[in-house]
């Protein structure tokens, strides 16, 4: 049950104020402000993608209303990793003030550049790496790096003059990664000695016991697919998973097979992997897919977004047979990515279609094609040990993924008073080493749909998915304004209701009783009497076919 909306109070000097505005009981859109003495400071702007029950609709953002009229106080956005999720929603925040600072490290703020400049933003930024310290404003950062499912992701720690925050972004601790960066529990102990006032953590795998796999487990079973695959072998992961396209690189090349990237973000993120040195290509291993048609079925790798069953995406196009590679017997699927909650039925829906075209497909439920890229219950408790922090706050996750992450909080001895379960929109103030709720603000969602931001609404969605369930009726009646008889219709037209509008001729004869019965009683408002119509098919809709279309009357008087 969301908490009721709570006006904060006026900020006092020398206090830091926290508000997450997305990533709390959701897995995506992550953003939260901190602000002290009047500047504010925001960590990751990311997105959420839609469920099924919001159709039509591309992209969720962060609700950005509470720092609408305080963009001029922003003295940075700081941004811990590369991944949509975290990174998305920039361009749309950078819409409302484009000289606005980011600030990663040269991966992450490649791919946000290079997202910005399709939207032709060209941003003010500031390249940093692990063990940098930077002063913006009040706030005195320092970078620390973190392991996970992509190369330079980095924790903040937030030193004010209120206390001392550190945000981990997303992390694991992979002890053999394949880029050998690992997360820096050194800096994290001396952060510890020094004392951190907030804990903001990673939730999402803290309700999986013990400890992430190694990354580097992947490698060889990929390769075994692909030298035991008898046709094509199509490769499906987030278009931003570096370690997993080298991985899948690597197993290509060891087998004699040459790898063509597909779909636009792919092609885009691993390119700018290639040319910082993050992702190294064997000579001769890549092939722009246009040539790909040219060699042999068992020579060819694909490797292709659309893991997550987005309708969109190239791998569902394939298993919709609207794509120019068809998928057929003998090809192979792997499904190299773990599930966003929220997408099982899409996913399910797309290795269904893939398996009835005859392709194999492996993912993560029959083979260990994917582990994941963030800690699991066993690595968190080694955080909260070594850095025995006075106050948690468990972020990036859906409800679960925080009451989990908090219990574990709680169970290394760090007191439940001390531990918050916040929601987006709730306010948190930090002073002197104590952390009170003082606040909660509405925050909802903003939908990105086609070109429109932000205009789409709850109620819009509601009405989108009774035309796509319920279906649509229209009816078009020409009535006399003294008497109620109806002159014309009532003319009935149905979508995704019934196959004949002769359907409707039994109810007919209710509409114009109904009408004649209101304008008897004094009813003379067109409204009114659209509103006898919509209550009179909508009865006899409901009783007779147990439906509840949208129903749109139009009363016209002569």
């Amino acid at each position: 049950m969301p908490n009721a909306v709570i006006d904060p109070p006026e900020l006092q000097r020398g206090t830091l104020r926290v508000m997450p505005l997305g990533g709390l009981g959701e897995v995506g859109r992550n953003m939260t402000t901190f602000e002290i003495d009047g500047k504010i400071l925001i960590v990751d702007c990311g997105v959420l993608f839609p469920e099924e029950h919001q159709p039509g609709v591309d992209l969720i953002l962060p609700d950005m209303s509470p720092i609408k009229d305080r963009l001029d106080d922003v003295v940075g956005v700081v941004l811990t990793h590369g991944h949509e999720d975290h990174i998305g929603a920039v361009p749309y925040l950078l819409r409302l003030r484009s000289d606005m600072p980011i600030i990663g490290s040269g991966l992450t703020l490649a791919l946000t550049e290079a997202k910005l400049k399709e939207h032709r933003i060209k941003p003010y930024s500031l390249t940093v790496k692990e063990g940098q310290r930077e002063k913006l404003g009040p706030f005195d950062l320092e970078f620390i790096a973190v392991n996970h499912s992509i190369p330079d992701a980095l924790a903040v720690a937030i030193k004010t003059d209120a206390g001392t925050v550190l945000a981990t972004g997303d992390f694991k601790m992979d002890q053999l990664p394949l880029d050998g960066r690992i997360t820096d529990l050194r800096s994290f102990a001396r952060l510890g000695d020094e004392g951190v006032d907030l804990f903001l953590v990673d939730s999402t795998n803290a309700d999986v016991p013990g400890f992430t796999p190694l990354e580097r487990s992947i490698g060889p079973v990929l390769e075994q697919v692909i030298a035991k695959a008898p046709r094509r072998v199509i490769v499906a992961s987030f278009s931003s998973h570096v370690h997993r396209v080298q991985q899948v690189l690597d197993a290509a090349h060891a087998n004699g097979r040459r790898v063509a990237l597909l779909g636009r973000s792919m092609l885009r993120n691993m390119t700018i992997a290639a040319e910082l040195g993050y992702l190294r290509v064997p000579d001769g291993v890549l092939i722009d897919y246009k040539k790909a048609t040219d060699i042999p079925d068992d020579k060819i790798v694909y490797m292709s977004t659309g893991s997550q069953g987005e309708p969109m995406a190239v791998l569902s196009r394939m298993a919709n047979l609207d794509h120019a590679i068809e998928p057929g017997e003998g090809d192979t699927v792997v499904l190299a990515s773990s599930q966003i909650p929220g997408n099982e039925s899409a996913i399910y829906r797309v290795i269904d279609g893939l398996t009835k075209l005859g392709a194999t497909v492996v993912h993560k439920g029959n083979a260990k094609v994917h582990v994941s890229g963030h800690a699991a219950a066993g690595e968190l408790l080694y955080c909260y040990n070594i850095l025995q922090p006075t106050n948690v706050l468990p972020v990036h996750g859906e409800y679960r993924h925080l009451i989990a992450n908090a219990k574990l909080a709680q169970d290394t001895g760090i007191p439940e008073a001390n531990t918050f379960l916040a929601e987006n929109g709730t306010v948190l103030d930090l002073r002197d080493g104590k952390v009170d709720v003082v606040g909660q603000v509405d925050i909802g969602f903003v939908y990105v749909d086609g070109a429109t931001v932000g205009e789409i609404t709850d109620s819009d969605l509601k009405d989108r998915r009774i035309l796509g369930e319920e279906g649509f009726i229209s009816i078009i009646v020409v009535v006399e304004s003294q008497t109620g008889r109806v002159v014309s219709g009532p003319e009935i037209h149905a979508r995704g209701f019934a196959e004949d509008d002769a359907v409707f001729d039994k109810v007919r004869p209710k509409i114009e009783a109904a009408l004649t019965e209101a304008v008897g009683n004094g009813v003379r408002d067109q409204h009114a009497l659209q509103q006898v119509v919509r209550r009179t098919v909508g009865r006899w809709v409901n009783t007779s076919y147990r439906r509840r279309p949208m129903i749109v009357p139009l009363v016209i008087e002569a």
